[in-house]
């Protein structure tokens, strides 16, 4: 019995000791796994720390290459190059536009009155002679067709219709009479034509001393404005400036006067908001006589023409300017807005019935394509033009010049 015990003890320790020889194989055999799966998961580990810092740094591994690594991100790789370009692509975006004239001004350091006229009359020049070159290119002679289109460019262009069949009928004379075949001929006619409406110089402003000029029209047109770069060229030139802030119904028109004295040093007389126009002129005058002032500038109320209270305001001054300023060399100028077209006919029609105007100022030439209001004004009322603004700087009100205004109206 007791042999049988212990024979059966020695087996289970036996059998108990088999099973653990084989549990120490399998674990060693999952050690093995283990030890093979982290050697592979850290060799590669190894070689990225190792090899990445040294294509980038050349030297140290570790933790200092990682953190250096995180610094050049893809953000910094990127940003600086498209940073650059960005500038550079600002730098070159204004060069596209300047035409090839202007580099050439910018060396003289002043651009000629001819040039600031051509851009100025780019939209009208863009409307009639660009429609005009290409209506002369699709005809192969001289005939009535032609001359129809050439009427539909010209009474669109604001010339007017009076104006219009004037010149037409001119143009079929001549070319019959010089029996003109080519259409392109015709253009250079065209030219003379207009160029004959348009006169001669009409003389420049602030050439007497002393002498007065009245500023007339209505609101909105760039009275105050024009004021203001008259007074500057001419502060410019050498003569002794007044400035005589005589709208006193429009609000704020006294301060924009005072703003654009500063600017050109001229002194701006002035009164109290609401005051009577004809007092301010009646004090400029004055003034202007005691200091001894080469010319007077006066503004006036922005008036429409049908306000029959307004205009009697303006006679008014006219009296009081004839009674103490005799001796004066005096201009009526009326400001007229080249954008309104043939209301800017009818404006001065009606302010021709009050005032012995001698001149016109037109403004905003180069904010319209219909720019051939100027030539019906000076060919239906016979008012010379003296000024046109053909620009928002000081520099862009200009003397008119008849022969100027074709050439740059029909240059190429």
């Amino acid at each position: 019995m007791a042999n049988f015990f212990s024979k059966l003890f020695k087996k289970d320790k036996e059998k108990e000791e088999e099973i653990l020889g084989q549990q120490e194989e399998q674990l060693s055999d999952e050690e093995i796994e283990a030890m093979l799966a982290e050697e592979m998961n850290e060799t590669p580990l190894e070689t990225e720390q190792q090899e990445e810092p040294a294509g980038v740094l050349g030297e140290e591994t570790g933790d200092e290459p990682a953190e250096e690594l995180e610094e050049v991100s893809d953000e910094e790789r990127y940003e600086e190059p498209f940073e650059e370009l960005s500038e550079e692509a600002s730098e070159e975006e204004p060069e596209e536009p300047e035409e090839p004239e202007e580099p050439e001004e910018q060396q003289e350091g002043k651009t000629s009155f001819f040039s600031r006229l051509k851009e100025g009359l780019f939209k009208t020049r863009k409307n009639i002679t660009e429609k005009i070159n290409d209506v002369l290119l699709n005809f192969k002679s001289v005939d009535e067709e032609l001359f129809e289109e050439l009427e539909e460019i010209l009474i669109t262009a604001d010339v007017g219709v009076a104006t219009t069949m004037q010149i037409l009928d001119s143009l079929r004379r001549r070319t019959k009479e010089q029996s003109i075949k080519d259409p392109m001929s015709v253009k250079e006619l065209l030219k003379q034509e207009i160029t004959q409406i348009m006169g001669t110089d009409a003389g420049n402003i602030g050439q007497h001393s002393p002498e007065i000029i009245l500023i007339i029209g209505v609101n909105g047109v760039g009275k105050t404005t024009s004021i203001g770069k008259i007074a500057n060229r001419l502060k410019k030139s050498g003569k002794k400036v007044i400035i005589a802030a005589a709208d006193t119904f429009r609000a704020a028109a006294i301060d924009q006067l005072e703003i654009w004295g500063k600017r050109a040093g001229v002194e701006v007389i002035k009164h109290q908001e609401g005051a009577d126009p004809a007092a301010v002129i009646f004090d400029a005058i004055n003034s202007a006589k005691s200091k001894k002032a080469d010319v007077l500038i006066c503004d006036t109320a922005g008036r429409l023409h049908n306000k029959k209270n307004l205009m009697e305001e303006l006679r008014k001054i006219f009296k009081v300017i004839e009674r103490e300023y005799p001796e004066a060399h005096r201009e009526t100028l009326l400001v007229l807005d080249a954008t309104t077209g043939q209301n800017a006919i009818s404006q001065a029609k009606i302010f021709k019935e009050v005032a012995d105007i001698t001149g016109l100022i037109l403004t905003k030439l180069d904010g319209t394509a219909k720019g051939g209001i100027i030539i019906a004004i000076k060919s239906e009322l016979a008012i010379p033009v003296k000024l046109i603004g053909v620009g928002e700087k000081v520099n862009d009100l200009q003397d008119f010049d008849p022969q100027a205004f074709a050439e740059a109206l029909f240059a190429e």
